[in-house]
């Protein structure tokens, strides 16, 4: 089955099912799909896939506008353990973001799309819709997450008016309005993404790459409302995964939700980020992850301390691989499977407790403890070795033989 486009064959123009699953968020873009589709003769089932990010009035808020807006029937599903398990672990054992600072935050996305894919198979239709636009990268996160999953038709009602309308927040602003139905000030000015991992917002100056305004903040706090007291935390790794909080054991989502609380007051984990999209395009954003910043400081200073110095020295290649094929779509590639197994098998002994301290803005492991650190029982770095003048002299020589040579060959030459 193709997927929507401008062609005869396009899911929104013919479509084979009345039923069409719509991902859905309550916010601007999704809300303008519903009616869209509804006034080309679909009806239109709601799933939002609550990865976190959103507390219980927002949650009302998101079922309550999706039974406003006409949808045919709505399901909210749990996304949390899945967002740590399929996400957050892998991540965390990698360690670096996109082009070594964005943390990757609309990685849901894959989930959400499985959820929609599995609400689509409950109802027994074929399509599904979202409501990416045609200008960023998770149009691609979707569609080819879809693929990869099953035969869907994929309608993208945001990518086809675009053809037609070139302020299209306006447009989609203006056709919810002229149906009656409210939109929110925060999204007029915004695209503002909200999960577990953390929040993003684009739009209005950000997209002018003007200086974000007062209005583009969500969850960390400005440093004139830092706290005063410094903030320490203890984390706790069994084979490269946090598993207690300040020695409460926690399931992973569930931890990394306390986090989100405990450093954002500090300002944790906020960045103004601009990157190459999938297709070329430049994006900018500002990014807010404060449990996933603390959580990478705390497991980076662990690792650091338990892997061998080749481990150390191989791993960031792995991660870079790893980091670009989730970041572009490729959440089902093979060579992602191939690269966690890597990632999996050099955390066995990531095993141990790290104290984190903020004072605000930055968070630092200030302690580590753990049975695997490579400590040499005679010799302490900088203070103290169990070797002599001899030892390190032969090492030094031996070691920097290649560079000493073409030193003095190269000056015996005049060179």
């Amino acid at each position: 089955m193709s997927t929507a486009s401008s062609t005869p064959h396009s899911p929104l123009l013919s479509p084979e099912s009345k039923d069409v699953v719509l991902a859905f968020s309550g916010g601007l873009d999704t809300s303008f799909c519903i009616p869209y589709l509804q006034e080309r003769g679909y009806a239109v089932h709601t799933v939002f896939a609550d990865t976190g990010g959103v507390d219980d009035d927002e949650r009302a808020f998101i079922e309550a506008r999706a039974a406003e807006l006409g949808a045919a029937s709505h399901v909210t599903v749990d996304g949390g353990p899945a967002i740590w398990d399929g996400f957050v672990k892998p991540f965390i054992w990698a360690g670096e973001g996109y082009q070594g600072q964005y943390p990757l935050l609309v990685s849901d996305r894959y989930l959400i799309v499985e959820a929609a894919l599995k609400r689509a198979d409950e109802l027994g239709t074929r399509l599904v819709a979202h409501g990416c636009t045609g200008m960023g990268n998770d149009q691609v996160r979707f569609d080819l997450t879809v693929k990869a999953l099953g035969d869907y038709g994929i309608i993208a009602p945001i990518r086809e008016i675009q053809k037609e309308h070139a302020e299209v927040r306006a447009y989609e602003q203006k056709y919810l309005e002229d149906r009656g139905f409210e939109v929110r000030a925060k999204q007029k000015a915004y695209t503002i993404n909200e999960n577990l991992l953390g929040l993003t917002m684009s739009g209005g100056e950000i997209d002018r790459w003007e200086a974000p305004g007062e209005g583009a903040r969500g969850w960390c706090a400005p440093r004139s409302e830092w706290p005063t007291s410094a903030l320490r935390v203890k984390l706790t790794f069994r084979n490269g995964e946090a598993v207690k909080l300040n020695d409460e054991p926690l399931p992973g989502h569930l931890l990394l939700a306390r986090l989100n609380e405990l450093f954002a007051p500090y300002g944790v984990g906020r960045g103004m980020y601009t990157g190459d999209t999938t297709i070329g395009l430049k994006g900018r954003i500002i990014y807010e992850a404060p449990g996933l910043f603390s959580l990478l400081s705390a497991h980076r200073a662990l690792e650091e301390a338990v892997l061998s110095k080749a481990q150390n020295r191989f791993k960031p290649g792995v991660a870079k691989q790893w980091v670009e094929l989730v970041y572009e779509g490729f959440f089902h590639d093979p060579l992602k499977a191939d690269l966690e197994a890597f990632l999996d098998s050099s955390q066995r002994c990531v095993n141990g407790e790290v104290t984190l301290e903020t004072q605000g803005g930055i968070v630092q492991a200030i302690t580590v403890v753990s049975p695997h650190m490579l400590n040499a029982k005679g010799a302490t770095y900088a203070q103290s070795a169990d070797w002599g003048v001899a030892e390190a002299e032969g090492f030094i020589r031996l070691y920097g033989m290649s560079s000493t040579l073409w030193a003095e060959v190269n000056r015996e030459q005049g060179s």
